[in-house]
């Protein structure tokens, strides 16, 4: 990943022990830390991390209907009482 932008947290210092401690477990850096909390807290990824999601999810052999069958499925018929 390209590192192109900087910015300064101010952490108190008991979180920063914590997340430095976790850093050196997980032998990464406290920014890397940071940016990966960012991804999983905001859903901010890159266009291309997002397109291997979705090659990922359309490769999977999941039981799912035609479309007009699983509208059946989940729009009641006129008239129908919920």
């Amino acid at each position: 990943m390209e590192l192109s932008k900087k910015t300064t947290i101010l952490f108190p210092p008991k979180l920063y022990a914590r997340l430095a401690r976790r850093a050196r477990r997980e032998r990464t850096s406290v920014g890397e830390l940071v940016r990966n909390a960012c991804v999983q807290q905001y859903g901010l990824r890159a266009a291309g991390d997002r397109s291997a999601v979705v090659r990922e999810l359309a490769s999977l052999r999941l039981p799912v209907g035609a479309p007009e069958e699983m509208e059946r499925e989940s729009v009641p018929a006129p008239g129908a009482q919920p």
